[in-house]
């Protein structure tokens, strides 16, 4: 009897280790591209944190705000302070997907010391001809693809494609 009751004890623990095991599982999928300034770097679909080693500064994607130090503390603003002189089209960002990295800003200067300086050096979203960044507010082509309408069956826009086919690149609903 005391065979069948550890037994199923342990069956009963197995199915609850199992549930928790399985409820744990799963796909976070995070998109933020209509988030992105337009001054972003392309290839990300997601990104927090931007960091601008030239100046030593981060951007918070979310909040649209720029947080820089002064006077020892770090300030949280919707721009960068003019004396800066910092081109956002030209100056190399890296993209931090992590809490707070202002809070280490020893480990992102250390890191990223190399980007210091990559000026034009990047590809930014207000250039990029890649459909999923015309969802950006300000984006030259913004509003010119919808996900889901594709082109109404008459191709690059009714001109047809002379045969050329479409590279793969396709339009509509996307899988």
């Amino acid at each position: 009897m005391k065979k069948i009751l550890i037994v199923t004890c342990l069956a009963i623990a197995g199915l609850f280790y199992g549930n928790t095991g399985s409820a744990q599982v799963g796909i976070n999928v995070n998109v933020n591209i209509g988030n992105q300034p337009l001054w972003g770097p392309v290839g990300y679909d997601y990104a927090e944190y931007y960091y601008l080693p030239d100046v030593d500064a981060y951007y918070y994607v979310p909040e649209r705000r720029f947080i820089y130090l002064n006077g020892g503390r770090w300030i949280f603003a919707p721009s960068l302070p003019a004396s800066y002189h910092y081109d956002l089209n030209r100056g190399y960002k890296v993209v931090v997907n992590e809490p707070r990295p202002y809070l280490h800003p020893d480990v992102y200067r250390s890191k990223y010391k190399r980007y210091k300086g990559n000026y034009g050096k990047q590809q930014i979203i207000r250039y990029s001809n890649d459909e999923k960044y015309y969802v950006v507010k300000g984006h030259p082509k913004n509003g010119k693809y919808k996900e889901g309408k594709g082109n109404n069956g008459k191709g690059n826009n009714g001109r047809g494609n002379n045969g050329k086919g479409n590279n793969g690149k396709g339009h509509g609903k996307k899988d």
